[in-house]
């Protein structure tokens, strides 16, 4: 395995556990308000399981938090500038979807995520990752069938999709390359 990729692993079961303490919260009391069984999120937090992307987003919305800035509270980036090389990459161990948090670490209420999905791949992400943010999703290469409540949506490179009201969602590859798109992440106010 990547040590980058490991060592990011790490540092999220670290913060997931850091977010939990901070907030006077149980393994019980989070697995309540994630859905999310006490036994795996106690496996999460000794790093004994990398959790998937669903239960990383299903963590973070129980934070009130995105996946997003949970991964780059993970990795905290000083600085106006956000190089490349250095931008926190995380890696979903069940799609092999990889996530890269793009945007600086700064107090704008905007957040820039790539991400990019394999062939066949299917990431589904629950209403509650998104509650508290508006989202874009504008797909670079490859296409992307966005499943958003009983609604589906075809895009193509070059196409950008504001989402409606927070719902649970799909993310699915069904094309015969990896589909590579920017997620914009808006805080409501």
């Amino acid at each position: 395995m990547d040590t980058k990729v490991y060592s990011l692993d790490r540092r999220i079961s670290d913060r997931i556990r850091l977010e939990r303490e901070i907030r006077g919260w149980s393994l019980s009391e989070l697995a309540e308000r994630s859905g999310v069984s006490r036994t795996m999120i106690h496996k999460i937090e000794r790093a004994d399981s990398s959790p998937t992307a669903t239960l990383l987003a299903r963590l973070s919305g129980a934070f009130g938090l995105t996946m997003s800035t949970l991964i780059a509270r993970a990795e905290i980036q000083d600085g106006r500038l956000s190089r490349r090389a250095h931008q926190p990459v995380w890696k979903d161990p069940q799609s092999g979807y990889i996530r890269r948090h793009v945007s600086p670490n700064s107090d704008l209420p905007l957040e820039l995520i790539e991400v990019e999905l394999p062939v066949g791949a299917d990431v589904p992400m629950p209403a509650a990752a998104y509650a508290m943010f508006r989202q874009l999703i504008w797909v670079k290469e490859g296409a992307l069938t966005f499943i958003e409540g009983e609604e589906t949506h075809m895009l193509a490179p070059g196409d950008c999709l504001e989402l409606g009201p927070p719902t649970d969602c799909i993310f699915r590859n069904g094309g015969e390359v990896p589909c590579v798109y920017a997620v914009i992440l808006i805080k409501r106010r």
